[in-house]
C-alpha cells in the first residue's frame, strides 16, 4: 500500500512540473510573439563628390593620378590633346597682329613721302597764286589807264581767284597729311585691337583647359575614359571625393520619425568597422515623394506611410569610414536605441 501511494504522489508531482513547464513555454512564446521586433534602419555613408570635366573636346593625353590617389587643390590631374584649339589660337593671334598694324598706321599718320608730296603741291599752289596775283594787279592797273580791255582784266581776275582756291585745297591736303587719321578712325582702329585681344584671351582660356586641375583636396574615386580616348565638351573625366565632408543618409518611414528631427542626435553602428558605435547629428530632413512609399497600409483600411530622407553628420571624424559603407540604426517602438 505504501509503495503504491508513493508512486501515485511521484506521478502527480511529475504531472505538475510538466504543466508548469508547458505554461512557461507558452508564456515565453507569447512574450516573443507579442513583443514587436526592433526596427532596423539602414543608412549609407556618403561624401561630397566633384566631377572633373573640360570645356573643350580633346583626347586624353596623360593622367597624373590614378584611382585611390590623394590630391590637393591645384594639382594637375590630366592633360588633354587639343590641336583644334592651337589652330584657333594661331588664327586669333594673326587677326590681332593685323589690327595692331592698322592701329599703328592710324596713330602714325601719313608716310614721310606722302607728307613731302603734299607739301610740294602746296608750295606749287603758293607759287601759282603769287604769279596770278601779280598778273591780276598789273592788268588792273593797265585797265585803269585804258590800255587793256575789260575782257583781259576779267580773265586775270578769274585766274587769280582760281589760284586762291587751289592754294587753299593744297594747304588742306598738307594739313591732313600732317595730322594723320581722323579721331574716329583712330578710335575704330583701337577698338579692333581690343576685339582681337579679347578673341586671343578667349582661345587662351580654352587652351588652359587642356590641363585640368583639382578644385579641392580629396581622393580620386573613379576615372572614366582611358588614355587616347576622345572626350567631348563637358564630358566627365574623373570624380574626386572629399573624405573630410561626409554624412550618412537614412531612408525612414514617417511612422518611425518620432524623436528624429533636425538637430537631434542618433546612435548607430558601422558593421564594416567591427560594429563601431557612432553618434550622428541630423541636419537634413525631407520627404522622398510618393514613389518612395515603402509600406502600404491601405489594405488594412489605414494609410500609406511615406518615406523621408534623413541626413546626419558624425559628431566627430570617424577613422576608416568610407563612402558606401552601411550605417545601421535600431529603433524600438518610438525610441532610437
Amino acid at each position: 500500500m505504501n509503495g503504491n501511494k508513493k508512486f501515485s504522489i511521484s506521478n502527480m508531482l511529475l504531472a505538475f512540473i510538466t504543466v508548469l513547464v508547458v505554461i512557461g513555454l507558452v508564456a515565453l512564446t507569447g512574450f516573443f510573439l507579442l513583443t514587436p521586433p526592433d526596427d532596423i534602419i539602414m543608412g549609407q555613408a556618403e561624401a561630397t563628390q566633384v566631377r572633373i570635366s573640360g570645356k573643350v573636346p580633346g583626347r586624353i593625353e596623360a593622367y597624373r593620378f590614378g584611382e585611390g590617389d590623394r590630391v590637393k587643390a591645384g594639382d594637375t590631374l590630366v592633360f588633354l590633346d587639343t590641336p583644334e584649339v592651337l589652330a584657333k589660337l594661331q588664327q586669333a593671334e594673326a587677326v590681332r597682329k593685323a589690327a595692331e598694324a592698322q592701329n599703328a598706321k592710324a596713330i602714325k599718320g601719313a608716310r614721310v613721302q606722302e607728307i613731302a608730296a603734299a607739301h610740294e603741291m602746296w608750295q606749287k599752289a603758293l607759287a601759282g597764286l603769287e604769279i596770278a596775283k601779280k598778273s591780276y594787279t598789273r592788268l588792273q592797273n593797265l585797265y585803269d589807264k585804258g590800255v587793256v580791255s575789260a575782257q583781259k582784266r576779267d580773265e586775270a581776275e578769274a585766274n587769280y581767284k582760281a589760284m586762291v582756291a587751289t592754294e587753299k585745297a593744297a594747304k588742306s591736303q598738307y594739313d591732313m597729311a600732317m595730322d594723320g587719321a581722323r579721331t574716329e578712325d583712330k578710335a575704330a582702329a583701337a577698338a579692333l585691337v581690343q576685339q582681337a585681344g579679347g578673341a586671343v584671351a578667349e582661345v587662351e582660356s580654352y587652351l588652359n583647359e587642356s590641363a585640368l586641375v583639382s578644385p579641392i583636396d580629396g581622393e580620386i574615386s573613379e576615372r572614366y575614359p582611358e588614355v587616347g580616348e576622345l572626350v567631348g565638351t563637358g564630358a566627365p573625366i574623373m570624380d574626386i571625393s572629399d573624405l573630410d565632408d561626409m554624412w550618412v543618409t537614412f531612408s525612414v518611414r514617417e511612422d518611425l520619425l518620432k524623436d528624429i528631427q533636425i538637430g537631434s542626435e542618433l546612435n548607430a553602428f558601422i558593421p564594416a568597422l567591427d560594429n563601431k558605435s557612432v553618434k550622428l547629428k541630423v541636419y537634413y530632413l525631407k520627404d522622398m515623394g510618393t514613389y518612395a512609399a515603402w509600406k502600404a497600409t491601405k489594405t488594412n483600411g489605414q494609410y500609406d506611410s511615406k518615406t523621408f530622407e534623413v541626413r546626419a553628420r558624425p559628431a566627430e571624424k570617424i577613422a576608416g569610414l568610407r563612402p558606401g559603407m552601411s550605417v545601421v540604426m535600431k529603433k524600438k517602438g518610438n525610441e532610437v536605441l
